[in-house]
């Protein structure tokens, strides 16, 4: 190097950029990346050691990939060329292979090749280098935006140690400003500068972990920035602002950001959060995306995840999408928007998905022949019977008739299973009506063809359907909730407490009732109370119930506590008298908390009116004796205590009636409006269900646990043993009665 060459790299060094000038020279001065470059970290130990093998650097703008080239390239022994892959080209990597092979045969001298944004690289230039790398003539580091597993060579990447560097965090841009402020040599601590806190905040927030923006900005504050009176350069939120005007978004349409902020966005909607289904829409729209390429994705999200729930979703973002077509940018971010927040408050499900298990089924098993029955009767229904047994779904009540149209083997088989969201909850009470009879036909061979017949009742898909469609649980609470609120219904402004929240049925529908009035909740348990806390926590602070977990001969106090001189005007509940420890002081316990002409509503299943076990099997063939010990059972089960204390063989979960319950009502000078109904619904006796029954020493008496008061064990084992072998898989008719009860206080009668 001659007097002018040095002259003219001094000079080059003094006009460089600050981010370039501050470019760290040793693993001391280098910040952030912990994991990758700490004390006692893999890299760090091999750069000290000077034993590096072949590497890739891959990380966002800014991170230090450029910069630990260069500080390998100043500690190591080794001889350091770098290439920047968008000038290069093979006739570069040829001479850099010649010079390695040169220093090795002359002085068995290492040769490090840096290639910086090596995936610029087509796959002959990369090809180009495999050999030399593989037969060790030089050491390969290369840097990268892109991941390296789709971008390079998959044999580069074999045969390369692969550090991932990440956006520096806060704290990281906070020491990199410090580090600039403090070096008199190449930074600007021979300045008087006064960075104001504020100021140096929105510089590193703006910078979103890229130090080279950081510095850049901060370079331009300082440079423009004029002294003040006292000889200080004063940068100021003002100055910040202007230096650092906009997020440096990190966007590449092939990269990995362009499809994880897409899958964020996609997500967000599929997960019906409009917020941060905006959040990331403006992230792609501000980075420069294609609005075609985000409404070709909502309009699969449309029937992959909303489908069914809302069928007019697909309808809504087609027009959308012409609209834009039509307006174009700016503009067509309105229907781009709507297009989004349609579909992520839409009610979400993803029953299309049935298709790709019959297309499942189509691949796995052997092609079913299509049944005679739905055959093309115009080809060959003379020769072959095509058509025949064919019902015309027209010419029967409803247009519909429940014959099979899955080939032999298949029948019962479900692919579409209708989710309880949207219009799909409308339609999911027929679809399942109409399987049942289906199967009904099936079954029991009501005008099926013998192909049917061969189906196996034992068929545990089959189970598995049954327990699915034969579930009325949701449906009858839905239906026992608005039954206790049209017997009392409230005023906006009233005070409604839950008498047993449990899941929140009635608190939730109570505080949509009384906008302006309180809810208060009551849990049986701690586990109630968390969930329902966390679940209430979404609602706006003024409106959230009150919950509180107590025994029922407590909720007065607690309520007091909470609320002193609270008076409700209106008392629900749901099963909660038989939580009561003092059956005889219920009425009176609810009369503390009722306001002046208020009223309660009470659903309480009555146990004495369930469903007999003994009733679900034939006992023909069981003993007369112990047929008639177990009726006995069955019954002192459910009998009402008498007055005192519970014999040691009640069970006050089910030892009262209807009549107990309005006994203690009347003692406490209620006026009480009393009906009884009964309920038949179906029950799938599945093999878990019967596990329970018969379970030994559960947290709860079991069914057995109750009966072994009055059987002896070998009457046990035989009554257990004939409800596995008759109910198990069954599907049989659950009767029981509910008592809706009104009462209100005598002198607002």
């Amino acid at each position: 190097m001659d007097l002018f060459d040095h002259n003219r790299q001094t000079q080059l060094a003094q006009d460089a950029p600050l981010a370039a000038r501050l470019r760290p020279r040793t693993l001391d001065e280098f910040i952030g990346q912990d994991a990758v470059v700490g004390p006692g970290r893999l890299l760090r130990r091999a750069i000290q050691a000077d034993q590096l093998s072949s590497l890739i650097f891959f990380g966002p703008p800014g991170t230090g990939k450029t910069t630990l080239a260069q500080i390998i390239a100043n500690t190591t022994s080794a001889h350091f060329i770098a290439l920047n892959a968008v000038l290069a080209g093979v006739k570069d990597i040829r001479e850099a292979i010649a010079t390695a092979q040169d220093l090795r045969g002359q002085y068995g001298r290492r040769t490090i090749l840096f290639i910086d944004e090596v995936h610029r690289f087509n796959k002959a230039q990369q090809d180009a280098l495999l050999p030399w790398v593989e037969n060790g003539t030089v050491v390969l580091i290369g840097a990268t935006t892109e991941n390296p597993f789709f971008e390079v060579n998959k044999a580069l990447v074999s045969r390369s140690r692969i550090f991932q560097l990440k956006s520096l965090e806060p704290v990281d841009l906070y020491r990199v400003v410090e580090q600039a402020l403090a070096d008199r040599e190449r930074g600007y601590g021979d300045r008087p500068i006064r960075l104001e806190p504020d100021a140096l905040d929105h510089l590193v927030n703006v910078a979103n972990g890229d130090a080279r923006a950081l510095l850049n900005a901060l370079e331009l504050a300082v440079e423009t920035t004029d002294p003040d009176a006292q000889g200080q350069i004063p940068i100021t939120l003002a100055v910040a602002e202007e230096s650092i005007q906009q997020r440096a978004v990190l966007y590449d349409k092939e990269g990995d950001a362009h499809f994880d902020t897409i899958s964020a966005f996609i997500k967000s909607v599929r997960g019906s959060d409009p917020d941060a289904a905006l959040y990331w829409l403006a992230r792609m729209v501000y980075a420069g995306e294609d609005p075609r390429f985000i409404f070709r994705r909502l309009i699969i999200l449309a029937s992959e995840d909303v489908g069914l729930g809302d069928p007019q979703a697909v309808t809504v973002v087609t027009s959308c999408a012409e609209a834009f077509d039509r307006v174009g940018m700016p503009e067509g971010r309105y229907p781009l928007a709507q297009a989004t927040l349609y579909l992520a408050t839409a009610p979400k499900s993803n029953s299309t998905m049935g298709f790709f298990d019959a297309l499942a089924r189509v691949e796995q098993e052997q092609e079913a022949e299509v049944p005679s029955p739905l055959r093309d009767a115009n080809r060959d229904k003379q020769g072959f019977g095509h058509g025949q047994g064919y019902l015309y779904p027209h010419a029967y009540r409803d247009h519909w008739i429940e014959q099979q149209y899955l080939p032999q083997g298949l029948q019962g088989k479900v692919f579409y299973q209708p989710s309880n969201q949207g219009y799909e909850a409308t339609i999911q009470a027929q679809v399942a009506r109409r399987r049942e009879a289906q199967l009904a036909a099936m079954v029991d061979g009501g005008g099926a063809l013998p192909e049917a017949l061969t189906y196996s009742p034992e068929d545990p898909a089959r189970d598995r359907w049954l327990q699915r469609t034969l579930s009325q649980a949701g449906d009858q609470l839905g239906a026992l909730r608005d039954r206790l609120f049209a017997l009392a219904p409230p005023q906006r402004h009233h005070r409604i407490l839950d008498l047993n929240a449990r899941t929140g049925l009635l608190t939730w529908e109570a505080v949509r009732r009384v906008p302006e009035g309180g809810v208060f909740a009551r849990t049986h348990t701690a586990q109630d109370q968390a969930a329902l806390t966390e679940q209430a926590a979404q609602l706006p602070a003024l409106t959230r119930p009150i919950i509180v977990h107590c025994h029922l001969e407590a909720i007065a106090t607690t309520l007091e506590a909470h609320t002193p001189g609270l008076r409700c005007d209106r008392i629900i509940g749901r099963n909660a008298f038989a939580q009561a420890q003092d059956r005889h002081r219920f009425g009176a316990l609810l009369t503390a908390l009722l306001a002046v002409g208020g009223t309660i509503a009470l659903g309480e299943t009555i146990p004495r009116h369930s469903q007999p076990i003994i009733d679900l099997v034939d006992t023909t063939a069981l003993n007369p004796g112990l047929v008639r010990r177990w009726r006995q059972a069955e019954a002192a089960l459910v009998s009402p205590a008498a007055q005192g204390p519970p014999s040691a063989t009640s069970d006050p979960r089910f030892d009262w009636d209807e009549n107990t319950l309005a006994s203690s009502l009347d003692l406490a000078g209620l006026t009480v409006d009393m009906a009884v109904e009964a309920t038949i619904s179906q029950i799938y006796i599945s093999p878990a269900l019967l596990q329970r029954w018969f379970a030994v020493d559960s947290p709860l008496p079991s069914y057995r646990d109750r009966l072994a008061l009055h059987l002896a064990e070998a009457d046990l084992a035989t009554i257990q043993q004939t409800c596995q072998r008759q109910l198990q898989g069954q599907t049989v008719r659950w009767q029981t009665a509910i008592a809706f009860v009104v009462a209100r206080d005598s002198c607002s009668v």
